[in-house]
């Protein structure tokens, strides 16, 4: 059973435990509570260590770690001021590069505004394409652009990007080149067919012919028999 005391704390802390630490610290310090196996032991401190943040309230002080990644001091809990060495800082964030369209300014590890690059407005959506065809498919691509109107320096690749592809879906329809070959191989398949319909026709009433020709030399007619003299 941890018992609370009053006397014989560490300097800086008004009330503490044998079990815990101290418990509450002075006005002015912060209460910084670290871990310990299964224990939390609480420590007075006059600011935070790396990775935590201050936070006063009316009953206490308190060091709160930061959540973000990387970061070596923070602001909030969502809030990085300064990253870890060789990390750059960008609204809040750590990374390992600047993100595109920013860069280092001033020889410092803070990424600064692309707000140098002149932007003009996007352009409206290109047509639904795919590999350069607007037709013979479902899904494809569009794009729209836009221009740089002044880079930092003249270095355009400091800038946000001026391409911006999407995906799109399109009614499938045929390609006009498709749909006059098919037709072109229609026209041969009815011409085929057209052949054999009459050649069918013509060897049928050829057959009809000779059937009637071949009735006709086999009729021999009937002759009367002389009476004996």
């Amino acid at each position: 059973v941890s018992t609370e005391l009053s006397q014989g704390c560490a300097r800086g802390c008004d009330l503490c435990s044998e079990f815990n630490g101290c418990l509450r610290c002075s006005p002015k310090l912060f209460i910084l509570l670290e871990r310990n196996d299964i224990r939390q032991i609480g420590i007075c401190l006059p600011s935070c260590p790396l990775g935590y943040f201050g936070l006063r309230n009316t009953d206490m002080n308190k060091c709160i770690k930061c959540k973000i990644e990387n970061c070596e001091s923070c602001f909030s809990r969502n809030f990085c001021t300064k990253c870890k060495e060789g990390l750059y800082l960008h609204k809040g964030r750590c990374y390992v590069t600047c993100p595109e369209g920013y860069s280092a300014a001033n020889g410092t590890m803070e990424c600064s505004s692309p707000a140098q690059c002149e932007m003009s407005e996007w352009g409206p959506w290109g047509p639904c394409s795919k590999k350069r065809k607007l037709c013979g498919f479902k899904k494809g691509n569009e794009e729209r652009t836009r221009r740089i109107l002044q880079a930092p320096s003249g270095d355009v690749s400091l800038c946000p990007a001026t391409t911006e592809v999407r995906r799109c879906t399109v009614q499938k329809n045929q390609c006009p080149e498709g749909k006059r070959k098919k037709k072109e191989e229609q026209g041969k398949q009815d011409n085929t067919n057209g052949n054999r319909n009459r050649k069918d026709t013509k060897d049928a009433k050829s057959g009809t012919k000779k059937r009637k020709s071949k009735q006709r030399g086999a009729a021999v007619p009937a002759t009367s028999a002389s009476p004996a003299q």
